[in-house]
């Protein structure tokens, strides 16, 4: 994702997003442990990801911009 559209989702749209990035990427280390990982270059997008949402939340907790 890209942070400009980040930036645009409400809080409780950033925590949906949020959770459901965990969980992809809670599967995908369950399967680079076990060998069956498709694409693991995707773990790395994911963490980013979670990343820039955790940045813009806080942006938008303390009305940083």
């Amino acid at each position: 994702m890209k942070a400009k559209d980040i930036r645009e989702l409400n809080l409780d749209e950033l925590k949906t997003k949020l959770t459901s990035l965990r969980k992809e990427l809670f599967k995908l280390k369950g399967e680079a442990r076990t060998g069956r990982a498709k694409n693991p270059k995707r773990m790395r997008e994911i963490r980013k990801d979670v990343a820039r949402l955790l940045t813009a939340a806080r942006e938008k907790k303390y009305d940083l911009k």
